[in-house]
């Protein structure tokens, strides 16, 4: 049997370490890419069977099942692995041989050392699966109907659950399917050094990549896939950066204007912190926290390479650094360690991860980070908070909480926005409707004539 795909022997190995040491799969993904090495192309393949195969993962159980005569939750992570992995060709690339699929699945069944019988067992479920007809490849749905959705959509019940009963059957089921889909290539145009239409020039050159601007986001384009975007030389000159529209319009929100002192307290690995300084045509401050060095450190490196200079990097949490600033800050960012349940479809990993009680506990973390940030808001200044979440807990709750707590803020809703904002004036970007990433953020305004003291605890 001839050697299998470099490709597929990258994607077996991420999808492993992603089950077994929860890795992130884009870190995971990374690192192999970077180790092994693989042309352009067997690069995109292994992208795509990583990310698909996360996506669609409890479907390939599903549709595994009734050809193993093991209870998958019972196999060993290296062959449930290739099972998930080759389904997922089989299923739902129609450009990949199934036989080709199978052959390279028992190979990588085979490395030394591994069990007797592996492969054999491998090869069995796999031949079995790839002889029905697709129509044949679904066994009998389960019988609760949210469950049934949840197992056709790959998503889990609980979650499913929540959004049927907040959006209604086809809107939940449009917000699934949107965040199954590969998304886009967004990026952002380095307006200190650059246009839009000038970087959508020199990809075409340069790359041979077609790009169109954004729906929304003035400075936003997407762009073909085509290699890593930090091969691109548009990108290691500081021309762009790759952000969602999403991610764009949530420092818009913010509306830092230049000369002004801005806070982004959440600040790694600084896309949104570099934004927020374009923003400002590099002029004024941003202080930017964050309390792990390692990822502080990429905001430095994200800032050196688009040449922006404004950027103020403090190692930190914003509980411990806010007191060191005071009521200074025009504008301050809290862009909230979340759930992440809105991006799904690039961490489809993260779906397999959560719990709902996860939920709640990310709520007291937030709370306590923007009641943190609201101290360094001058009167009259504005505070945004933000997540990569559409889920209640994480957003308006929070969001009521504080304003609760901190009856010198109001609610302040932008006068004119890209994307029209809620009738309460929160931005919610939607994966169905917007083909963005999910985001949800509300903006405050602190009272000029506010006296509270803003001393931790008062």
């Amino acid at each position: 049997m001839s050697a299998p795909s470099p490709a597929r022997a990258a994607a077996a190995r991420v999808l492993e370490r992603v089950l077994t040491d929860g890795a992130f799969a884009d870190l995971a993904l990374e690192a192999e890419l970077g180790r092994r090495k693989l042309s352009a192309r067997d690069a995109a393949l292994a992208t795509e069977l990583v990310y698909g195969t996360l996506r669609w993962q409890r479907y390939l159980d599903w549709i595994l099942a009734p050809h193993s005569r093991r209870p998958l939750d019972a196999l060993d992570p290296a062959p449930l692995v290739l099972l998930r992995l080759t389904a997922y060709q089989i299923a739902c690339l129609e450009r990949v041989p199934a036989f080709a699929a199978v052959n390279d699945a028992v190979s990588l069944a085979r490395p030394p050392g591994a069990k007797p019988g592996v492969a054999e067992f491998v090869n069995a479920v796999l031949r079995s699966l790839a002889r029905r007809g697709l129509r044949e490849r679904e066994p009998k749905p389960p019988a609760d109907p949210v469950d049934a959705l949840a197992t056709r959509c790959s998503f889990p019940t609980w979650l499913a659950a929540r959004w049927v009963a907040r959006y209604g059957v086809g809107e939940a089921e449009a917000l699934m399917r949107a965040l199954n889909k590969r998304p886009p290539l967004t990026l952002r145009a380095n307006t200190l050094r650059t246009t839009r239409e000038a970087l959508a020039g020199r990809l075409e050159k340069e790359e041979g990549l077609a790009a169109r601007p954004t729906v929304h986001a003035p400075e936003g384009l997407v762009a073909g896939h085509g290699g890593r975007p930090g091969d691109w030389r548009a990108f290691a000159d500081g021309a762009c950066a790759v952000q969602d529209e999403a991610s764009m319009l949530v420092a818009r929100l913010l509306e830092p204007q230049p000369g002004e002192t801005v806070a982004d307290v959440c600040a790694a690995p600084g896309t949104k912190t570099t934004h927020l300084a374009q923003l400002m045509d590099n002029r004024g401050r941003v202080l930017a926290f964050d309390p792990q060095p390692a990822r502080l450190a990429l905001v430095g490196e994200a800032a050196a390479r688009l040449g922006v200079t404004i950027v103020q990097t403090l190692g930190g949490t914003v509980e411990t650094l806010a007191p060191e600033f005071g009521a200074a800050c025009d504008a301050v960012l809290v862009d909230a360690p979340c759930s992440n349940l809105g991006v799904l479809r690039r961490n489809p990993e993260v779906k397999w991860r959560r719990r709902p009680e996860d939920l709640l506990a990310s709520a007291a973390r937030q709370g306590a980070i923007l009641a943190a940030a609201a101290t360094m808001v001058r009167p009259g200044g504005r505070l945004v908070y933000a997540t990569c979440s559409l889920e209640p807990e994480e957003n308006d709750d929070v969001a009521r909480a504080f304003l609760a707590a901190r009856p010198d803020f109001r609610l302040d809703p932008a006068a004119a926005f890209p994307l029209p904002l809620d009738p309460d004036g929160v931005l919610r970007c939607w994966p169905d409707r917007h083909d963005t990433d999910g985001f949800t953020a509300v903006r405050f305004r602190r009272s000029v004539g506010a006296e509270r003291s803003d001393k931790m605890g008062a």
